[in-house]
């Protein structure tokens, strides 16, 4: 591929999968800069709704279906991501009328150097904390900007898909995945380590890719209490911890009442419409940043106070006959079980589904999956699973959530697989009672809003 060291001179970009997170994200900040922004995605099709595409084509990017009409000579730089495979048709033409093609996160990167950039990294908790950060410096009047992988709620209320704003300040706090490796592309003026836990790839070439990411940063902030990140540490008194009081920004008190958590910041307290303990520590984060570069304790904890959350983490839809329904984007085993044991103060009974995705990742984190949610279970607690997202593509489909459930049941907890999703309530409608929460948990698969308005409905 061609090397691209600047966006000067480039004004019209064309996204490959345009309707992904990263991607959309993106391509929004860029369309707002004033670059002419287009974009395909698999999941666009003739005469269908698509509630992305409606809400980009609403931000001034037009859309095509992924059959290479949206790619032309005018075309001046074709972004893709790690999804999208060399075969690809649109890819094929790019290289045809010989048009430079980008990876979305060398495109960030490029965006980041502009700007004076944030980057916050960590296996669990980065879109939650780029979105607290972001509440933060904006209620502090330093206007940033935000590249996401998930929809702040108070910018969806503006009928947007809420995962990118163009800020006039000088500030841009981003999302920096370390999943396909790409965080080793960025330089940020501050870099942000929340955790390190198996996911994607094993805790060693984690620690390469975080220590990558380290010595890019100007200054580093690590999680304390963590024990794989704290040998990170650049200063402790940038750092943040939960039960290490000899960290600069310090947590301690934390209650959960009902939908809301309490608790203080280096004794100045503080109070989030959010659940479960990892929340606290993401708002740490955010914390520690902000008073880092200038924002003042009190201000932090009146922004907290205002956060109104990100989509589809831990996501209240309701209650309704005695049972709360929860949908997640949990879908690594720290996630899940931090989302189990989030919702546990609720009710009496949790009654956990989780639709893993990918059999790679499944195969690969069977054994942590099983461990994770088992010692998150209390007795009376259930897990339930539907069968793997398949998205496409070559897989070896060796492994069933099934297989994940038989594994669970041996060690005593009580688990069941409903291999249909759509059988889900019909099936665990015997087990609610009317003290429970009902957790949906899952990612990738674009289709989990909707099927969770329809387990709403069902209800």
């Amino acid at each position: 591929m061609l090397k691209i060291d600047s966006l000067k001179g480039i004004n019209k970009l064309h996204f490959i999968g345009v309707a992904g997170t990263g991607m959309s994200a993106i391509a929004q900040y860029l369309v707002a800069e004033g670059k002419v922004i287009t974009g395909s995605d698999r999941y666009f099709h003739p005469d269908t709704p698509n509630e992305t595409q409606e809400k980009l084509v609403a931000e001034g990017i037009t859309c095509f279906l992924q059959d290479g009409s949206g790619v032309d000579e005018k075309t001046q730089l074709i972004v893709i991501s790690t999804a999208i495979e060399d075969s690809n048709v649109e890819i094929q033409k790019a290289i045809t009328l010989n048009i430079p093609i980008i990876k979305r996160a060398e495109l960030l990167s490029l965006i980041l150097k502009e700007k004076k950039g944030i980057a916050i990294g960590g296996t669990s908790g980065k879109s939650t904390t780029t979105a607290m950060l972001f509440d933060i410096l904006d209620f502090a009047g330093l206007q940033p900007g935000i590249i996401s992988g998930a929809g702040l709620v108070r910018l969806q209320e503006q009928g947007k898909i809420g995962n990118a704003q163009l800020g006039k300040g000088d500030w841009l706090v981003i999302e920096a995945d370390e999943s396909d490796g790409s965080i080793v592309n960025y330089h940020p003026e501050i870099g942000v380590l929340l955790n390190i836990d198996k996911d994607h790839k094993e805790i060693s070439e984690l620690e390469t890719i975080f220590e990558t990411f380290k010595n890019n940063s100007k200054y580093f902030i690590v999680n304390a209490s963590h024990e794989l990140t704290a040998p990170f540490t650049q200063e402790n008194r940038q750092n943040f911890s939960s039960t290490n009081a000899k960290a600069g920004y310090y947590a301690t008190d934390f209650h959960q009442n009902g939908l809301e958590i309490s608790f203080k910041i280096n004794s100045i307290p503080f109070t989030l419409h959010a659940i479960g303990k990892h929340n606290m520590e993401n708002a740490l984060a955010a914390v520690t940043v902000a008073c880092q570069v200038g924002v003042d304790l009190e201000v932090c904890s009146k922004a907290i106070a205002n956060y109104k959350g990100i989509y589809r983490r831990n996501q209240v839809l309701g209650k309704k006959n005695g049972v709360w329904l929860i949908d997640d984007y949990a879908h690594n085993p720290a996630k899940v079980a931090a989302a189990i044991i989030g919702v546990q103060p609720l009710a009496k009974k949790v009654i956990a589904w989780f639709q893993p995705h990918g059999y790679a990742p499944t195969r690969f984190l069977r054994n942590d999956f099983v461990e994770s949610i088992s010692q998150s279970l209390r007795p009376q607690d259930e897990i339930w699973m539907s069968e793997i997202f398949y998205a496409g593509g070559t897989a070896v489909k060796d492994i069933s959530a099934n297989d994940l459930i038989q594994d669970i049941k041996a060690l005593g907890k009580q688990a069941f697989f409903v291999e249909d999703r759509n059988q889900l309530v019909e099936a665990i409608r015997p087990h609610l009672t009317d003290d429970s929460v009902l957790l949906l948990m899952g990612a990738r698969d674009p289709s989990l809003d909707v099927f969770a308005k329809e387990v709403w409905n069902k209800l």
